[in-house]
């Protein structure tokens, strides 16, 4: 039973989901640089990388022309009237296709897409489920063993989390947000990572 509900979840992670917000990483105004690229600078497109609020999609956004954009500013990348700094989504990437500077970036941005989501990741602590009989997804939190994954659930049996700073009083944990920031990270980073709690699998 364990192991058919995780692996709907899995299924449903897998299916065509599109981000309609994105945080931007790096801002490329003259596009990629390449190893014996011919092409004139003034010819490349400007790129946008930037990652997605809802499944932490890495992206490589076009802009349309003569458009500028600030580091972490969230922009709408969805379908409709509301998009007006981006022509079209170029492509999905993976983690070693950012650049360094959008690398560094990633985390923070990470954090602060939970910042202004509470809620959301709230959520996950107040309805994580096992995996496998031997495993429960709270476990996937790094940091997160055996004892304090049962002094959460024991915790859920007298009330729901209702903030962050409930959850840290009643569990002694410093900073859960970190937590969910360093497993999405894993995810983002780990290719072949097998249970995705937060994110969609990486493009093939």
């Amino acid at each position: 039973m364990y192991n058919k509900r995780y692996s709907e979840k899995i299924k449903d992670l897998s299916k065509k989901k599109y981000e309609e917000y994105a945080v931007v990483l790096d801002f490329l105004a003259r596009g990629k640089q390449k190893p014996r690229d011919k092409v004139p600078l003034y010819a490349k497109e400007p790129i946008v990388q930037a990652v997605g609020e809802s499944y932490f999609t890495l992206l490589e956004l076009v802009p349309y022309k003569f458009t500028s954009f600030s580091i972490r500013e969230r922009i709408f990348i969805g379908k409709g009237d509301k998009r007006k700094k981006i022509d079209h989504v170029k492509k999905r990437i993976l983690h070693n296709n950012l650049t360094a500077s959008a690398k560094f970036e990633l985390f923070p941005v990470i954090e602060s897409i939970i910042n202004r989501k509470e809620k959301r990741f709230l959520n996950f602590f107040n309805t994580a489920k096992p995996i496998t009989t031997r495993m429960h997804q709270l476990e996937l939190l790094p940091g997160v063993g055996k004892k304090l994954m049962w002094d959460i659930i024991n915790e859920l049996k007298k009330d729901p989390f209702s903030d962050f700073e409930d959850l840290k009083q009643r569990i002694k944990i410093i900073d859960p947000k970190k937590l969910i920031a360093k497993r999405i990270l894993t995810e983002i980073q780990n290719e072949t990572e097998k249970h995705r709690i937060f994110t969609r699998p990486p493009p093939s």
